[in-house]
């Protein structure tokens, strides 16, 4: 039974969270887009680009509001099916996650609120520091975000407090320049540029095919080309380093990503496909690449990378040194202020693996009375599933490099072939629309599911941070989520398509006052017809 908790409530985390995770790449990168958008306008004084700033900016503005309706719920989860999760790191946690919310409810808001109502209150100057403002504060919501999951990915900047009976932080510049996060920013932000890239690429794409608002579709496809190069680019330079950190941090992952089932001579080779199995623990007809996965994971032709069996083994003593400091932690309790300083000696030295006996919890009350069958089973559970995380990863790759090379067609055809792009090139930008979210959403899988059974890796397992609920209230409110967040994506994907149907909005009076101030430039340049041209 108290697994059926443990496994409902990660998945109603994971539903919201991947429902969430819908609209947040979108938001992060479409901000950015439109900001580069106005910039152009400011710079230009030229119509069209503001009216390109508006359009694209509205589909911002829908895909804002839902983003944060969903966020909403999830930070009110941590509370409700994750209390024990809370009040053990909710010093360390509840940091970040506090200044997500300030920023996310303040900042973002006030500048979203300037940003659509501001085009006739304030100078072009003013609305486009608004612009920059919300793009910089939507990345920034992102980065606190992303510093509080880095931090569960690497908890460093706290340490365990025995008369707590807490994690508490001790160094906050730690937790906030924690390297896992860090990397993990960049790659989720890059992520989300080229998610918005190739959204404003398919869009684009389908106003060609259907002929309609050319102008503004040639300079988008040029804008998010351009864009999404370098973005993609990105995405794959950084994803490299987050491997880099696994290799330190997480080498349990980096081994069950890699379907590594043993340790190999450095460097290790690099398995293209393969088919895993937990059983046998060997990957069946795999495919290696020398060399490979040893220069990603080290930066060098002789370190080693650990695999899934000794790592094991290191997660059995692990188990056993955090059992010793789990009986210290007991008999400090229970001597209180006349424990000596050999017992405070012998729990310091075994603290950093009392998170390892937690483990056993899952079968045994009091981790002292394991039996060594039930060492056994615990260290054996540091393994995640093998297959789902090592197919996610590679997916996730090959949508990378996929994207990589669609921006690179589509930035030469807009920059040497005269903003020309031939019919199915354009069926392609618009039928892999939706492929950035599945890369997006392959991501997170592989960063979360690599992480169990820890939800703080290597300081508190998953089965011990899960609130005391019963199964018919996690499967109700389950599929209530479910059904509301199904209602809004729904909503979202209604509102978008009748945006994009609709087209610009055409700024008339502008529009008039460019073309009368610029008529004798054009009537030169065209020979008698000052519309000829009117977003030039």
């Amino acid at each position: 039974m108290e697994l059926d908790i443990v496994e409902l409530s990660r998945l109603q985390f994971a539903m919201t969270a991947m429902y969430h995770f819908l609209f947040v790449p979108l938001t992060l990168g479409l901000s950015i887009i439109v900001a580069i958008m106005e910039t152009v306008y400011v710079m230009t004084n030229r119509p069209i680009w503001r009216q390109m700033t508006k359009f694209w900016g509205t589909l911002f503005g829908i895909n804002f509001v839902l983003g944060v309706a969903t966020g909403i719920t999830m930070e009110f989860q941590f509370g409700m099916n994750w209390s024990y999760y809370s009040h053990y790191v909710g010093d360390i946690f509840g940091a970040p996650l506090a200044i997500e919310g300030l920023m996310a409810f303040f900042m973002e808001a006030t500048f979203v609120g300037l940003f659509f109502f501001g085009w006739e209150k304030l100078s072009k100057r003013a609305h486009l520091i608004v612009a920059w403002l919300v793009a910089i504060g939507s990345n920034f919501s992102a980065l606190w975000i992303l510093i509080a999951n880095g931090w569960m990915q690497n908890p460093v900047g706290a340490a365990f407090n025995p008369v707590s009976m807490r994690m508490e932080m001790t160094s906050f510049y730690d937790v906030v320049f924690n390297p896992v996060a860090q990397a993990k920013f960049v790659h989720t932000v890059s992520a989300g540029y080229v998610t918005a890239a190739v959204f404003v690429l398919g869009v684009s794409a389908w106003y060609l095919l259907k002929g309609r608002h050319v102008d503004l579709a040639r300079r988008s496809i040029a804008v998010a080309a351009a864009f999404g190069l370098a973005s993609a680019l990105s995405v794959i330079v950084l994803g490299d380093e987050s491997g880099y950190e696994a290799t330190d941090n997480q080498k349990m992952k980096l081994a069950a990503i890699e379907g590594m089932w043993h340790t190999e001579p450095a460097p290790a080779s690099f398995t293209l496909v393969g088919f895993p199995d937990m059983q046998a623990r060997e990957t069946h007809y795999a495919i290696h690449i020398p060399y490979v996965m040893g220069l990603i994971g080290t930066r060098s032709l002789t370190q080693e990378i650990p695999g899934i069996a000794e790592l094991v083994e290191n997660a059995e003593a692990r188990i056993k040194s955090g059992i010793i400091a789990y009986d210290a932690l007991e008999q400090l309790r229970a001597a209180g202020g006349e424990a000596t300083d050999a017992l405070r000696t012998q729990f310091e030295d075994h603290s950093a693996d009392l998170g390892y006996a937690f483990l056993l919890k899952r079968y045994v009350d009091d981790p002292r009375e394991a039996t060594e069958h039930q060492i056994a089973l615990a260290s054996n559970d540091t393994v995640p599933t093998v297959w789902p995380l090592f197919w996610a990863f590679r997916l996730m790759v090959g949508f990378g490099f996929g994207f990589l090379g669609v921006m690179i067609y589509f930035f030469y055809r807009a920059n040497w072939k005269g903003m020309t792009f031939p019919r199915p090139a354009l069926w392609l930008a618009v039928l892999i629309i939706p492929t950035p979210w599945i890369a997006a959403e392959l991501g997170w899988f592989v960063a979360e599911f690599g992480r169990q059974p820890w939800t703080v890796d290597g300081v508190l397992p998953t089965a011990m941070s899960v609130s005391h609920l019963s199964v018919a209230d996690l499967a109700i409110t389950l599929a209530g989520f479910v059904t509301f967040y199904s209602v809004l994506f729904v909503i979202e994907m209604g509102l978008m398509l009748k945006y994009i149907r609709k087209g610009p909005y055409m700024d008339v009076a502008e529009t008039d006052q460019w073309m009368a101030r610029h008529e004798h430039r054009l009537r030169t340049h065209d020979g008698n017809v000052p519309g000829a041209a009117p977003a030039e």
